[in-house]
Formats: C-alpha cells, structure tokens, sequence
C-alpha cells in the first residue's frame, strides 16, 4: 500500500497509507490529478495541509483510519421538504468525540469541511446538533461559552452609569 506524507500547519509530517489519506476527498483528488500516487515506493508524496494544526491532523488520520472502508454518505443529505436528515452517529464515533472538548470539535469540523471529509463532517455536526437538541438559547450560550448580546435594556444601563460618572467628575 503506497504511502503518503502530510505536513500540518505547524510543520509536523504524518506517513499515513494512501487509502487512509484518500478519506480525504481534497488529498484524495490532490494524489489523482496531479499524480503523486502513481511515484516510486521511496519517493512518497508530501502534501502540505496548511489550514490544519498537528493536533487536529492526528485526530483525524485516527477518524480516517477507523472509517476507511465506510461508504461515503452522499453529498446531499437535505430531505425534500427542507429539513436535514438527522446523520446517525456510530459508537465508535460518539466515544471519539466524547474525548475531545468544545474547541477542538469545532477545528474538527473546519478541517474536516477543508479537507472534505463528509462523514467527519457529518457525525461531528450532529454530535454539536445533539449538543444543542432541547436546549433554550441561554442553556446553549452556556454549553458553548457564547457571550449574549447586549439587549436595549443593558445599553440603557451602560449608558445611564456612563453619564452619572461622566457628571460627577
């Protein structure tokens, strides 16, 4: 099985084999086109992935390597009536991401949506839809850490303390 060299963002290289690699439908394509997997055993590709981290590549030659042989799901998954299809999540792929915290699935994703990895993409989105399923908007502020939008009545607070201060001095 032919070998193939990726160098992540920071520089590191992973030899991982082609069929692993070729998960990837960017590296996939990259080694068809340009015909890099065709060279000589001990001259094997590099291929830069320069928007993804060590860190994250490692995860996902791990996801690649268990998901190797898996069907690609297909590109479109909209329903026709404009709601998306929930994506089933495998056991081995809810303890993966189990492991990981919220940062981290979130550079997931964006790589995988880089490196157009669908089935990455897909089982780590549902994961953060399950995340987010039965939840207010203020619980999901929480989960994920996001700041809430000054409303009206907080700016008028602000602006009240601003302008008391303002006068005293």
């Amino acid at each position: 099985m032919p070998l193939v060299r990726l160098e992540s963002s920071d520089g590191v290289v992973f030899d991982t084999d082609a069929d692993t690699a070729k998960c990837s439908g960017t590296i996939k394509n990259m080694l068809e086109d340009c015909g890099l997997e065709h060279e000589e055993d001990h001259d094997h590709p590099l291929i830069p992935v320069p928007h993804v981290n060590s860190t994250i590549l490692k995860m996902i030659l791990t996801w690649a390597k268990y998901h190797m042989n898996d069907v690609p799901p297909a590109k479109d998954a909209d329903k026709k009536d404009g709601k998306m299809e929930e994506y089933p999540i495998c056991e081995w792929d809810a303890d993966f991401f189990s492991t990981v915290d919220h940062g981290t699935l979130f550079e997931l994703i964006i790589a995988a949506n880089y490196l157009d990895i669908r089935g990455l993409m897909n089982s780590a989105c549902q994961t953060v839809a399950n995340m987010i399923k039965g939840h207010t908007p203020e619980q999901i502020r929480l989960i994920f850490n996001i700041p809430r939008e000054p409303t009206e009545k907080d700016l008028h607070e602000n602006h009240s303390v601003g302008s008391s201060d303002s006068e005293e001095n």
